[in-house]
């Protein structure tokens, strides 16, 4: 007798929230007394009409703070990224040069933004494998790169994905225990195949002597195959912090080579239980192979010509960066393409399945390369009982300062118990969000590229937006280099929450 059990779902994601009344944070409430109470200050020292006009004044502000769109953004947020998209473009911040005639130091194409006094040095693990690896010298965090090659859920059994799905579950959990790590990234990145590799590997294997009917029938294949046809990669990105505990000293990038050595390879070796296939850490030349490639798409034939003859080309890590870009308000243009990135505003709603995003990963006719980036911010353990008790009391004290509470708000407060108790079970505490980057190589498919993303999210029960006025930013993050957004921001997260 045999039994056929439901397909397994997924969710019970959160977003972090903050006590207030409205609708509003912390800080949003705050200020809310603070003006109800100077309003009546000022009606007492002078006169009722005056105290209403105060009254209006921090009224129109709450407005701003409050009146949020689908994606959570309030006016506020808005008008901001307005203004400072504005002083980017009057000081003219958005445009890059480089090259011999640019204005990057030394005449190289260095990397912009972001990246731009990023440092790469090569290094052995114990297993005698080069990794590179990738100094941030402005937010003190150090990056290792591993190329996976994931196995894929066709004719893979059910129970085998939920497997799957349990040890990555587990990997990103005993993240919080691994000392030093700051953050993590899976990039999973969809381009045209250039045909080099199957030509190589056919013509490798033709015998001299064999009917000319046969090579000619091999000769046509090697020659239309690649049509059409797609290439799919994997990276993880693994961000350590110089420091390994709060406070601690700082270590040197020789420091980090050494004893990041001897845990490359427990690493690796536990990831590859999560269906990530053979995973190993990239070299410097892979490296600045992968970020070449994705600033300039157009590279990416002569590097595979110059790989299958042998003579792989000398990249350095200041000539890797575009060699000029314009960053605009909600595109971004580099060198031989034209790319424009989303931002995840929304988790799935609900249980979902662990198929949710095949769509998404997959190749699209529309979209010439794609990039799909998931962020992990794993919390140490200390942290994360008292991050879900709060958002229990949180969640539990919006509920109750309502007379008729809304469905989503109850929801909220049974996933915040339900994650406490997780927590409390053993279980692990990790922020995450997801980047999206399409890149065309004719500006005229843009809106084609566009439409495609939102159907795309449509499928996979996402909700995107597209990252306005920092473009050239939000495509470094989803490059596999490590970049740990929160640090880079002038206003902090857990501000923006309290707002």
């Amino acid at each position: 007798m045999t039994t056929h059990s439901a397909p397994r779902s997924y969710g019970n994601w959160t977003k972090p929230k903050t006590a207030g009344l409205l609708g509003l944070g912390s800080i949003g409430t705050a200020i809310l007394f603070v003006g109800a109470g100077f309003s009546v200050i000022v009606t007492m020292a002078s006169n009722i009409l005056n105290g209403v006009v105060t009254a209006f004044v921090f009224g129109v502000f709450l407005l701003t703070v409050a009146v949020k769109d689908k994606h959570g953004q309030s006016l506020l947020m808005r008008a901001t990224t307005r203004v400072g998209w504005m002083v980017t473009k009057s000081t003219g911040t958005h445009l890059y040069r480089s090259g011999p005639l640019g204005r990057a130091e030394w005449g190289t194409a260095q990397l912009p933004g972001l990246a731009a006094g990023s440092r790469l040095t090569e290094w052995r693990d114990s297993y005698n494998r080069p990794f590179a690896l990738l100094q941030i010298p402005t937010t003190s965090d150090y990056t290792v790169v591993i190329a996976t090659e994931p196995d894929g859920a066709a004719l893979v059994d059910r129970e085998q994905v939920d497997v799957w799905v349990a040890e990555w579950g587990m990997w990103l959990a005993s993240l919080g225990d691994e000392p030093g790590i700051e953050a993590v990234s899976v990039t999973i990145e969809t381009a045209p195949d250039t045909g080099t590799r199957l030509r190589r590997e056919v013509n490798s294997r033709i015998d001299p002597a064999a009917p000319e009917f046969a090579k000619s029938i091999l000769h046509d294949l090697v020659r239309q195959y690649p049509a059409g046809s797609a290439t799919i990669k994997a990276y993880v990105a693994i961000t350590f912090n110089a420091a390994a505990r709060v406070g601690g000293k700082k270590r040197t990038p020789h420091e980090m080579g050494r004893e990041l050595a001897s845990r490359l390879p427990g690493l690796t070796q536990s990831l590859s239980s999560t269906g990530a296939g053979a995973t190993r850490p990239l070299s410097a030349q892979e490296l600045c192979e992968v970020i070449r490639v994705a600033y300039d798409p157009a590279a990416a034939r002569l590097i595979d010509d110059a790989n299958a003859a042998g003579e792989p080309p000398e990249l350095y890590w200041p000539e890797v960066g575009p060699t000029a870009h314009q960053a605009n308000w909600d595109t971004y243009r580099h060198d031989s393409a034209l790319s424009v990135t989303w931002m995840m505003s929304g988790a799935p709603r609900g249980n979902v399945p662990s198929s949710i995003l095949a769509r998404l990963l997959a190749p699209h006719r529309y979209v010439a390369r794609k990039r799909v980036t998931l962020l992990y911010r794993p919390i140490d353990a200390a942290k994360a009982a008292a991050i879900v008790e709060a958002d229990v009391r949180a969640s539990t004290f919006n509920v109750q300062s309502s007379n008729k509470p809304t469905a989503r708000s109850m929801t909220a407060t049974r996933a915040a118990l339900a994650t406490a108790q997780e927590e409390a079970s053993g279980a692990g505490l990790v922020n995450f969000g997801m980047l999206v980057t399409a890149t065309v190589t004719d500006a005229a498919h843009e809106a084609d590229a566009k439409a495609a993303i939102d159907n795309l999210s449509a499928t996979a029960r996402l909700r995107l937006r597209i990252v306005h006025g920092s473009q050239d930013s939000a495509f470094a993050a989803a490059l596999p280099l490590g970049l740990v957004l929160p640090k880079h921001v002038r206003i902090p997260s857990e501000v923006r929450e309290q707002l």
